[in-house]
């Protein structure tokens, strides 16, 4: 076991009608003015702005407010947010939205709070000395970024898409009422199930000595995202469904999930974001897309690892053939994302990426050959190119 600090500061205001409570929340924050910070019109066609807007008059607290995120969120977008707070005097921002909408207002705090260039944050130039605070209304369980301590952003410059980790950023609050993603696509409903798993899949392939209790979390957790995103299919109004998935996607992204481990892989982000940047998928369909080809290109560096993976989460039957085991676990996990309409390699996405797209991807993601990403297995840009190519043929 590693050490470890776990901070999780949100306070997770959790059930069904608590969006009305923002008026009091943002009131016991002492602020001056809110910024609200939102994505397309599905919040004003809800009628949730209105409500959120009404809870704040009812409170007496001055706000105004700025739309626009999409997935993958834009630079310019921030910039935007950036010089509206900063003309407006704004010292509190609140997210009415998924991870898209809380990490546009993440990175807006960061530029309110800090001299100089936002983006330099997340090319790693240089770190943040604070960041507004920030509270959020949750529509969509996938990111975690209530809860989380990151960010990721898209430059249009290059289409770079970009995260950035600080403390600083974790919300103030969480409101989650999980009658609020019930209108959500089934895609999106899908898409938001993988990235809640993967928040914790790529902490828990690791090398280290793990906890047995972390473990024993990682485990449980993915087994019961995988078991009502099954559900969601077919009844996308469950409550108890949409809780149990809401609440994990909280989780798998605040640091719990990499109590005593080395804080895990991650490839299969860096992966996806260059994916993301250039073709602008799902960001969960994107890491579905590329997880089996990661998995069989690194599993022989951590062979126990995914034995315990294949047997305790897929439900795989142990066997003296751990290789046969294995890969009997990376199949059942590919099956469930066909079960939940998701893809398997890059074709699922619809995209057809030649060999100089697939050559860019990997000088990107290896940040022009600067670093190597992973840690079940360090991969450079080769390594990097090897498995977009094994995503692009397999079908």
């Amino acid at each position: 076991m590693e050490n470890f600090q776990y901070y999780a500061p949100t306070k997770v205001v959790f059930g069904k009608e608590t969006e009305n409570q923002i008026g009091q929340l943002v009131k016991e924050q002492d602020c001056r003015k809110v910024l609200v910070h939102y994505g397309s019109g599905s919040v004003k066609r809800s009628g949730l702005l209105d409500r959120i807007f009404a809870s704040l008059d009812e409170a007496g607290i001055s706000y105004l407010s700025l739309g626009g995120v999409v997935p993958n969120p834009r630079l310019s977008l921030v910039y935007e947010g950036i010089d509206l707070c900063r003309k407006e005097g704004v010292d509190f921002i609140l997210a009415v939205g998924g991870g898209s909408v809380i990490d546009s207002a993440k990175a807006i705090g960061y530029g309110v709070k800090n001299e100089g260039d936002v983006w330099d944050f997340y090319e790693k130039k240089r770190q943040a000395c604070g960041c507004l605070p920030i509270g959020v209304v949750l529509t969509i369980a996938a990111a975690g970024s209530e809860m989380s301590d990151s960010s990721v952003i898209t430059n249009e410059n290059g289409w770079l898409k970009r995260g950035y980790n600080s403390s600083y950023c974790r919300p103030k609050f969480a409101v989650m009422n999980p009658e609020l993603t019930m209108t959500l696509p089934k895609y999106q409903t899908a898409s938001g199930c993988v990235d809640i798993m993967m928040h914790t899949m790529e902490r828990y392939f690791n090398h280290c000595d793990n906890m047995e209790l972390t473990d024993g979390l990682s485990e449980h957790l993915l087994r019961t995202v995988m078991k009502n995103a099954k559900i969601l299919m077919d009844a996308p109004d469950c409550y108890e469904a949409r809780a149990e998935v809401m609440w994990a996607g909280s989780l798998s992204h605040n640091g719990l999930m990499a109590c005593g481990n080395d804080g895990g892989d991650w490839a299969c982000h860096q992966l996806e974001h260059e994916l993301g940047g250039m073709f602008d998928v799902a960001h969960g369909a994107g890491l579905a897309a590329v997880w089996g080809s990661w998995a069989r290109y690194v599993w022989e560096a951590l062979p126990n690892r995914f034995e315990q993976f294949a047997v305790n989460v897929m439900g795989v039957k142990k066997d003296s053939d751990r290789d046969m085991v294995i890969q009997k676990g990376i199949e059942a996990m590919e099956t469930f994302f066909r079960q939940i309409e998701m893809p398997t390699d890059l074709g699922g996405l619809e995209l057809e990426v030649s060999e100089e797209q697939m050559r860019e991807l990997a000088l990107k993601c290896s940040h022009f050959g600067k670093r190597t990403i992973g840690c079940v297995k360090k991969l450079d840009q080769e390594d990097i190119y090897q498995i977009y190519k094994k995503a692009a043929a397999r079908d």
